[in-house]
């Protein structure tokens, strides 16, 4: 387990177009699927990271919370399934059934969706606005794995809410830490 941080790009990014298959139904998904929403939360995820372990089910939380909000929330792991077989799309489908994910959970075999958005760890969230902006990237939380803070999700949560409100989001932003993204050789 490599401890990587997110490369924290540029605010004001427009969210990198997709097109890819959700494990759990099989159908594909694209990123303007969520037009006309106010925010969108694209998140790098797979099933075998300990730092994503740490916090799916508060994930699952999440999107139970935002269900009846205007935030499309999208998950995609990218990870290499030759070397991480955890997180094949069979494995991200029992994941999102174990934890009761309400969002689609897309798996980016070719890795240009990853490369795309610059994902460097898992988890890497990043949050845009209704025209597609970035406008926060960084960490879940402080929890991380053993140091014994709970899982709240408040910083990710801080920046939705402020996003749902027609807030500004603080642009003073700590970086994601997990696993890196496993890449094909």
């Amino acid at each position: 387990m490599a401890l990587t941080e997110s490369t924290m790009l540029d605010l004001g990014t427009i969210a990198p177009d997709f097109a890819l298959t959700d494990a759990i139904t099989g159908k594909t998904v694209h990123r303007d699927d969520f037009r006309g929403q106010k925010a969108l939360l694209v998140l790098f995820i797979c099933a075998h990271c300990p730092y994503v372990k740490h916090i799916e089910k508060s994930l699952g939380q999440l999107s139970a919370d935002y269900d009846a909000k205007p935030l499309g929330i999208v998950a995609i792991s990218s990870n290499d399934v030759n070397t991480h077989p955890a997180d094949s799309p069979a494995g991200l489908k029992q994941q999102a059934i174990a934890n009761d994910f309400q969002f689609p959970y897309l798996y980016d075999e070719s890795q240009a969706v990853a490369h795309a958005y610059k994902a460097a760890c898992t988890p890497d969230p990043y949050l845009f606005d209704a025209d597609f902006k970035l406008v926060y990237r960084g960490q879940y939380d402080d929890s991380r794995p053993g140091n014994g803070i709970p899982v709240t999700g408040k910083d990710l949560r801080a920046a939705i809410d402020a996003v749902l409100a027609g807030m500004p989001v603080p642009a003073d932003q700590k970086p994601s830490i997990g696993c890196n993204i496993k890449w094909k050789a």
